[in-house]
């Protein structure tokens, strides 16, 4: 029987791809460079602007300091750690570490001495790559304190790649066979990575990610999302490579052919876009929320805020209106159409507003994928209208990062999409979403592995998705068939903690998370997300945390994007307000009381939030409250700010 809130409880797509089982991440870039060694593969910046890296060049590069580490002592299996923000080195020392046999242990760059010496102690990494001196110091702090001596390899860039003289030097010994049978060593059930997650409470855990996690995934993903991965396609890379996202989409690009540029900055992060000009982005919905403040406020800045304001209305409808047709299942005469008007409107804004917006992100972008957490609709629909497809998609650390996309042949937004070939999502009985597939991780670093149902595959095609889906290898195919049932298998599922359902075609729709759901004093069951997106969606508000867990009512902490405040307070002469002034500010706050009512109206009088606080300060990563892919750490806030969330639920002084 199924359940009301998710008819449908289980979506599978079919593997398309199967991979040799003694094979390796490696030996995707090994074959491209056979294939075709003078593909551009990565961009570098040079006083040219950027220069072109080929796929032999890299692997050359990658061997040279391969050849330095097995000289320095490693051996197939030992862990390297990485502390670096996103880089070409990063991405280079990457593959050298998978071809010396080794396993890959990203450090976040903004970790502390006491997490870097949790992940050195935990992972037993005796070698560490560092991108600067300072962080060369936070690690041999870090090393004293966990008890261990490894040896630091600095990341100093010199031209277009990175200088590793030393390893270079050491290196030169070790011969042609000995690299080879280091860089073989690996098959895709090895470990390739070892990478922590933030955790909610506790010490991180170090998940166990195999070669055969990221080279199944990047094969079967690259045929469903050939005109977004595809060859000559481009991209910027500016989300932290310590996240497994990051590095499997690289993994893909490699598949694909798209030529990579890495930014570490990303108060630079525009001009880069303009000056590269990629095809598609990856990024988080922090990013495309940012983007759109940016557009509307320049807009508004040059007396343009009213036609602005009418050019994402109808981008929106006209978004809308391609995802009706493209899903309507009627007679043809009833077909939805898009209005004459409608389309004359578009054709005004467009030249007035999205083809600028799309030359001020180089004008190549015709894609972007956001993950990490859910993205207003309405933003997703006004990109789309404005001709930037974003795809949303879901995934977790545990399953390599993707497990369901919205494709370019098959979106509906306000989902995640459907299942990634490969990968079985299944909803159980109490709303989690369960999956199964070649992106599952291999278990927790010194804990139990994760127990599939087909330990013995003889095809290599990693944890089976369905009956036969291990004998299938539909290299050409660019639409596999999607699969819905209402049965439930038994094991080998992940359990994820999130909450969501599955509708008649297939498409997951992320509700909640099971933590994260308040209950209040009077058993009201409230998903906090759809409140904080809605929120989120108001210029000035930088930040949303709603809570009431154990309470009479649902309220908010909210936090105001500086750049936004300044705007508003010039605009309604203000003066310079300090985010503590702000706070108290009355006109400020009765803004925000409007968007706390818009929030409201979607939902029940139970589920509407009473009351909001307003902290006087911002919520970042270097303050602890954001994680690396900008998800607010939900119970860092609601422990650090107490105080506030207490002030909410005390009586309001009587006027007098």
């Amino acid at each position: 029987m199924t359940h009301p809130l998710h008819p449908f409880k289980e979506a599978s797509t079919e593997l398309l791809v199967t991979v040799d089982r003694q094979s390796n991440t490696t030996d995707l870039l090994a074959q491209l460079v056979r294939r075709s060694p003078w593909t551009p593969l990565y961009a570098v910046r040079s006083d040219d602007g950027w220069t072109d890296v080929t796929a032999g060049e890299f692997e050359d590069q990658v061997k040279v300091l391969a050849r330095g580490l097995i000289a320095s002592g490693l051996k197939p299996s030992d862990p390297v750690a990485v502390f670096s923000p996103t880089s070409y080195s990063w991405t280079l020392v990457d593959f050298a570490i998978w071809y010396a046999g080794g396993v890959t242990v990203p450090i976040y760059e903004t970790s502390s001495p006491a997490q870097i010496a949790w992940i050195l102690a935990d992972s037993g990494a005796r070698h560490v790559f560092v991108a600067d001196g300072a962080r060369r110091r936070m690690v041999q702090t870090a090393a004293e304190e966990a008890g261990c001596s490894p040896s630091v390899w600095l990341m100093t860039d010199e031209g277009y790649g990175p200088d590793f003289s030393d390893l270079r030097l050491l290196g030169e010994s070790v011969t042609d066979s000995l690299l080879e049978a280091h860089r073989a060593s690996n098959t895709l059930d090895t470990a390739a990575s070892l990478v922590y997650t933030s955790g909610t409470t506790g010490r991180p855990r170090g998940c166990i990610i195999t070669h055969g996690n990221f080279s199944i995934l990047a094969r079967n993903t690259i045929p469903v999302l050939q005109d977004v991965i595809g060859e000559n396609g481009r991209t910027l890379m500016f989300l932290p490579l310590a996240h497994v996202l990051a590095r499997a989409v690289q993994v893909m690009c490699l598949v694909g052919r798209v030529q990579i540029a890495h930014v570490s900055n990303t108060g630079t992060l525009m001009r880069d876009v303009e000056t590269f000009a990629p095809t598609f982005l990856l990024g988080v919905p922090r990013i495309f929320e940012k983007i759109f403040a940016a557009t509307q406020r320049r807009a508004e800045n040059t007396g343009l805020g009213k036609p602005f304001a009418a050019a994402v209305r109808t981008a929106v409808r006209w978004s809308e209106l391609e995802q009706e047709r493209a899903w309507y299942r009627g007679p043809a005469s009833a077909a939805p159409r898009i209005p004459l008007r409608l389309r004359a409107e578009h054709s005004l804004y467009d030249s007035l507003f999205y083809r600028r917006l799309r030359t001020a992100l180089g004008g190549s972008l015709s894609y972007a994928i956001c993950g990490a957490s859910a993205l207003d609709p309405q933003l997703t629909h006004f990109f789309r209208g404005a001709g930037i497809t974003v795809l949303e998609g879901y995934g977790l650390t545990e399953t390599t990062a993707p497990a369901a996309v919205n494709v370019p042949s098959s979106t509906k937004v306000g989902t995640v999409g459907i299942p990634l070939p490969g990968t079985t999502v299944r909803i159980a009985d109490d709303g989690e979403i369960l999956i199964r597939g070649v992106g599952v991780f291999a278990g927790y670093h010194r804990g139990a592995p994760v127990r599939h149902d087909d330990e013995d595959d003889p095809a290599g095609s990693g944890p089976s998705t369905g009956p036969a889906a291990a004998e299938l290898t539909l290299v050409d195919a660019s639409t596999p068939d999607l699969t819905v049932v209402d049965e439930l298998p038994t094991d080998g599922f992940l359990h994820t903690g999130d909450l969501g359902r599955i509708d008649d075609d297939g498409f997951l729709t992320i509700t909640g998370r099971l933590k994260d759901l308040i209950v209040t004093a009077g058993g009201k069951n409230v998903a906090p997300a759809p409140l904080e997106e809605v929120l989120r969606r108001d210029p000035l508000i930088d930040q949303a945390v709603v809570v009431g867990d154990d309470r009479k009512y649902v309220a908010a902490l909210l936090t105001l994007d500086e750049e936004e405040l300044a705007v508003f307070a010039s605009r309604h002469g203000l003066g310079t307000l300090t985010l503590a002034e702000a706070a108290e500010n009355p006109q400020v706050r009765e803004h925000l009381q409007r968007a706390v009512d818009t929030a409201n109206s979607a939902v029940s009088r139970a589920e509407s939030i009473r009351r909001f606080a307003v902290l006087p300060t911002e919520l970042t990563l270097e303050s602890g409250h954001l994680s690396e892919s900008l998800k607010v750490k939900r119970h860092v806030v609601t422990a650090d700010f107490a105080d506030a969330i207490e002030s909410l639920y005390t009586p309001e002084p009587a006027s007098a």
